[in-house]
């Protein structure tokens, strides 16, 4: 992954880290599948057709999961900080 200069870096990086981290435990707790489609989506840089085959569905289903996914952790790590 290349860095660009719009990426936007917090001058405490490995709290966000552990922050995320600790949102994205929690999100498999309550929604195994919708944790993968995001560690899929995110750090493994899978597209949505990819997803879907790989976990067995569609990908309209992993279209929403990605959408739900992506909103609950973004309230997470805003209530977080």
């Amino acid at each position: 992954v290349s860095l660009t200069p719009d990426i936007a870096l917090s001058p405490q990086p490995g709290h966000d880290l552990v922050a995320l981290d600790d949102a994205l435990v929690a999100l498999a707790k309550l929604d195994e599948r919708k944790s993968q489609v995001i560690e899929m989506r995110f750090f493994g840089g899978m597209t949505e057709a990819e997803v879907a085959q790989h976990l067995g569905l569609s990908e309209k289903t992993v279209k929403r999961r990605w959408r739900l996914a992506r909103a609950w952790l973004y309230r997470e790590l805003a209530a977080h900080d």
